[in-house]
C-alpha cells in the first residue's frame, strides 16, 4: 500500500489540502505544511506557481504572483518537497499546478525529480488525458500517482478516459468554474460522485468551492475525500510568514467535520 492509498483507507473520509509554494515566501511555506499536518490534513497539495494560472480563482492567482514575486523557483519547490518528506515520512504530498513547469525540462526530468523529493502524486491541470504522451507514461513509470480531474461536463463517454492511467484518487472538480469562487449544489454533487463511483476503482474527492466544516462535511458523507484551497490561501494572503496558527485552526476544524461526516450513519 502506498502513502496516498493509505490515506483514503482509514475507515472515514480524508481531509485533502492545498497551499501555493513559496507563498509568502519559499522560506516560509515549510511552518505552514507543517501546519496543516497538525491539524489533521489526511493529503497535502502544494501548488507550483505559474505564470497563468488559468484554473484559479483571484485568491490562489495572487498566491502564484506572491511566490513568483519572491523569487520561488521550481528547484525551491522541490527543495521544500524534500525537507516536507523528511519531516513527514508518512503525509502524503501532491504537486499540483500547470503543464509548462511540468515538462519545459522533459517529463522524465520531472518524474526524476519527484521520486527524488518522495512525492506521492501529481495533478496537471491543463494536460487532458486525450493528449498526454509524456508526462502521464513518465510519471507512471517512475510509480508516482497521476491524479487526474472530473467535471461537471465529464459525461459517461469521456469517464473511461479520465480515469484509465489516473492513480491515487479522481480529484471531481465540482463547479464548471474557477477555484474559490462558487461552491455547486450539494445535489448535484451527490449525483455526479455517485455516478463515477460506479466507474471508478479509486477514491474520489471533491474540490473547488468548500471553504467551512459545514461545506465539508456535507461533501464527505459522499466522497471518500474533500479538498479544501482558497480558504487556506486566503489566510495565508491575510497573515504572510505568520499564518501557520491561523491555518491550523482552520485545518483542524475542517479535519474534524471531515472525519467524523459519517460517524452514526448506517
Amino acid at each position: 500500500m502506498t502513502r496516498l492509498s493509505a490515506a483514503f483507507t482509514k475507515g472515514r473520509p480524508a481531509l485533502v489540502t492545498f497551499v501555493t509554494g513559496g507563498d509568502p515566501t519559499p522560506g516560509a511555506t515549510a511552518s505552514i505544511l507543517d501546519a496543516l499536518v497538525e491539524g489533521g490534513a489526511d493529503v497535502i497539495e502544494l501548488g507550483m506557481p505559474f505564470t497563468d494560472p488559468m484554473a484559479d480563482g483571484p485568491a490562489i492567482q495572487l498566491a502564484n504572483l506572491r511566490s513568483l514575486g519572491a523569487g520561488t523557483t521550481t528547484a525551491d519547490i522541490f527543495r521544500i518537497a524534500t525537507e516536507f518528506r523528511a519531516r513527514h515520512p508518512e503525509v502524503p504530498l501532491v504537486l499540483m499546478g500547470y503543464a509548462n513547469p511540468m515538462t519545459i525540462r522533459g517529463a522524465d526530468w520531472f518524474a526524476a525529480e519527484c521520486v527524488k523529493a518522495g512525492v506521492d502524486g501529481v495533478i496537471c491541470v491543463d494536460i487532458p488525458p486525450e493528449e498526454d504522451p509524456e508526462l502521464g507514461p513518465a510519471l507512471r513509470g517512475a510509480g508516482v500517482s497521476l491524479i487526474r480531474l472530473a467535471t461537471p461536463t465529464t459525461d459517461a463517454a469521456r469517464l473511461p478516459a479520465v480515469l484509465d492511467g489516473s492513480s491515487g484518487f479522481l480529484y471531481y472538480v465540482s463547479v464548471a468554474g474557477i477555484t474559490g469562487m462558487q461552491q455547486a449544489a450539494q445535489t448535484s454533487i451527490d449525483e455526479a460522485v455517485a455516478r463515477i463511483k460506479a466507474s471508478a476503482t479509486i477514491p474520489v474527492a471533491v474540490g473547488f468551492g468548500v471553504r467551512t466544516p459545514e461545506q465539508a462535511a456535507a461533501i464527505a458523507k459522499v466522497a471518500d475525500g474533500v479538498v479544501v484551497g482558497s480558504a487556506l490561501v486566503d489566510l495565508v494572503a491575510k497573515h504572510g510568514a505568520d499564518a501557520a496558527g491561523p491555518v491550523k485552526e482552520l485545518t483542524a476544524a475542517l479535519a474534524a467535520a471531515v472525519h467524523s461526516a459519517r460517524k452514526g450513519a448506517l
